[in-house]
């Protein structure tokens, strides 16, 4: 079933890629700044989020990083710029059925494409503006180094749960439309409950309990801990994420195989 589901999508890779690049170009078709929005909109987020907070927050990092002149600002993006890409992809896959609802029902070309295009297109966003941001750490002299690479399995780990999730969701909304509302809504409680913007050790000792139970919790810190203070993360503390991710992936799937008919009809 696996090998069947790589070759339809390797034989359809012309319309994956042609979608991604449909998509980008039509973002920015009638915008006189073109693709610079894609590294706009988030250097604003992060420069209201860094002059707001960097007084209040910069003091309480953990260690040396305290006194770095940039600290804030790198822990800051190291966790809004990741945990974008995480909800870019679950926010897109969550609809991505309905979205391309006509697609669908005219074309026949395996559905599985849908949530790839989903992550091509989040991916190429993620590599323009963390493109940027590592410039910066190479201008500040804040570069991690060889720890740097570690951000490659972090990634993938992360875009597994993603997709896996978003897939879940995308299913689910198809046949139950406050899915989606749902989600969006409580995407806003996940962001705040993760040290992102806070560092931990800003939390009083019994909510820092119930991060146990936050999956992107460790993810975020692992980020934060190469970029931050070039340190290798705790692979250990990522198996919960991992293993979850690979679940929701075969959920997904086996919910995409069981209803894929069905949602012909429903949409």
């Amino acid at each position: 079933m696996a090998a069947a589901l790589l070759q339809g999508i390797w034989r359809y890779r012309g319309f994956i890629l042609g979608s991604v690049q449909r998509e980008f170009q039509s973002k920015y078709r009638n915008s006189l700044f073109g693709a610079a929005w894609t590294v706009l909109n988030p250097l604003a987020m992060i420069v209201v989020y860094t002059v707001i907070f960097s007084q209040v927050m910069g003091s309480r990092l953990a260690g040396a990083a305290a006194t770095q002149t940039y600290a804030y600002s790198i822990y800051l993006c190291a966790g809004t710029l990741t945990w974008a890409l995480f909800a870019e992809i679950t926010g897109r896959s969550q609809s991505v059925f309905l979205e391309n609802a006509n697609l669908i029902k005219k074309l026949q070309f395996p559905r599985i494409c849908l949530p790839i295009i989903v992550v091509l297109n989040a991916g190429v966003n993620f590599v323009i503006i963390f493109g940027l941001f590592t410039v910066f750490l190479l201008a500040t002299g804040n570069f991690p180094g060889w720890t740097f690479v570690g951000l490659l399995p972090l990634l993938l780990i992360e875009i597994l749960f993603a997709i896996g999730l978003g897939m879940i969701l995308g299913v689910l909304n198809v046949f139950f439309r406050d899915v989606g509302q749902f989600f969006t809504i409580l995407l806003q409680f996940w962001f705040w409950f993760t040290p992102i913007v806070y560092p931990l050790t800003t939390l009083p000792e019994s909510v820092r309990g119930w991060l146990v139970f936050n999956p992107m919790a460790a993810l975020m810190h692992a980020y934060q801990t190469i970029l931050l203070h070039g340190q290798w993360p705790d692979w250990a503390s990522l198996w919960p994420i991992t293993l979850l991710g690979l679940a929701c992936c075969a959920l997904g799937l086996r919910l995409f195989r069981k209803r894929a008919g069905e949602m012909v009809d429903e949409l």
